[in-house]
């Protein structure tokens, strides 16, 4: 069969009619181009070029196959090309899980930037939590997270990418919306709505760490996972809640959300990824959330 030699060498000739010209552009002699273009030939077993002393010509078959060469030779530089964006990673595709919270304003940002600087390589979300995010990059289901956690798992890096103040959600007509700034005093005995100690655990242990932290027993009432039905419960009276700053973009009419005296602990959300992923498009993700949004 021929090779990619032959067919450059082809081109060469049929496009310039001349070999002196065609050896100078490939950078060869004559005598090893002619023979190029006869092993061509006989593997094709038809002739491509009608030679005379004074010219060179194609033959129809020839200039069938001169278009077909020209379109092969287009096809793997655009390969070689597209294998070498890849593996420098500047084309490719990353699969990303995400929680619900980092969809209200850090994952947008991050899409958009990435759409601007990674502009060939695919982003697909998978919506998670933080603890099936782990397991989906070890089971090589996701290649990185952005993930809420209090410690780095053994074998992976991680960006904090966001720090975020935890803000008291308040049904509108309650006691704590005006005056003061509250403290968690002014919790103790109030129904509170909190995160699942499975689903939502980090924003259970934070929560509660700070409860046990003023020696406070919450009267905690609900724990469900997102915060978005946190949200949904208070706007209905059935208790108080701490969310992260950045559900103030959710907007729910009948909440009010207030800073408290003594702030709670910061909310953390990262960037994680295991040192092992070998997705080379995944450098180049970390460079930009590194440069860009690390805290």
């Amino acid at each position: 069969m021929f090779d990619l030699k032959q067919i450059r060498c082809f081109v060469a000739v049929g496009e310039e009619l001349h070999f002196g010209r065609a050896a100078k552009r490939m950078n060869m002699t004559q005598p090893p181009l002619s023979r190029q273009i006869q092993l061509l030939e006989f593997e094709l077993q038809i002739t491509l070029l009608n030679r005379t002393s004074r010219s060179v010509r194609l033959t129809p078959a020839g200039k069938v196959f001169l278009r077909e060469c020209v379109r092969i030779l287009a096809l793997a530089e655009a390969a070689a090309v597209s294998a070498r964006r890849i593996a420098q990673g500047q084309s490719g595709m990353l699969r990303l899980g995400f929680t619900a919270g980092s969809s209200y304003e850090f994952l947008p940002k991050l899409l958009s930037r990435t759409s601007a600087s990674l502009k060939d390589v695919e982003i697909v979300l998978t919506e998670m939590v933080s603890k099936q995010q782990i397991e989906g990059i070890r089971a090589n289901a996701i290649d990185v997270g952005l993930h809420r956690f209090s410690f780095v798992p053994e074998g992976f890096e991680s960006i904090c990418v966001v720090r975020e103040k935890m803000l008291l959600a308040l049904p509108r007509d309650h006691r704590l919306v005006k005056g003061r700034l509250p403290t968690a005093k002014d919790i103790v005995g109030e129904p509170f709505i909190t995160f699942s100690p499975r689903d939502g655990y980090y924003f259970y242990h934070l929560i509660d760490s700070f409860f046990s932290a003023e020696s406070i027993a919450p009267n905690y009432v609900q724990h469900v996972s997102q915060i978005h039905s946190i949200l949904a419960l208070v706007s209905t009276g059935m208790g108080v809640a701490l969310i992260p700053e950045s559900a103030r973009l959710l907007r729910y009419r009948d909440v009010v959300l207030r800073q408290m005296k003594r702030e709670p602990p910061h909310a953390e959300l990262h960037l994680v990824w295991s040192k092992d992923c070998d997705n080379p498009a995944l450098p180049s993700l970390v460079r930009l959330v590194r440069n860009s949004f690390a805290v």
